[in-house]
């Protein structure tokens, strides 16, 4: 599967490092600073639909435990 929410982690962390780069500065800065803000919005979209997920695998369970591993929605992997 590609494009799990480890890899969300890893881009976060990734562009994180890029605005601690202290040698970037005006243009190029502004220009990360935008990418951030579109990454941040959409990292945001899928946590929220991978929280949506597993409320509704924890609902369709029945009885309030939580996900085990087998029943674990793919979108929740990695």
């Amino acid at each position: 599967m590609r494009n799990t929410l480890g890899d969300l982690n890893n881009h976060l962390f990734a562009q994180l490092e890029r605005l601690s780069d202290e040698d970037i500065k005006g243009e190029e800065l502004t220009e990360e600073i935008k990418r951030a803000e579109s990454i941040s919005k959409i990292a945001s979209q899928v946590i929220a639909n991978g929280n949506l997920v597993l409320k509704a695998q924890i609902a369709y369970n029945g009885d309030g435990r939580t996900v085990i591993e087998k029943d674990r929605p793919k979108m929740l992997e990695g």
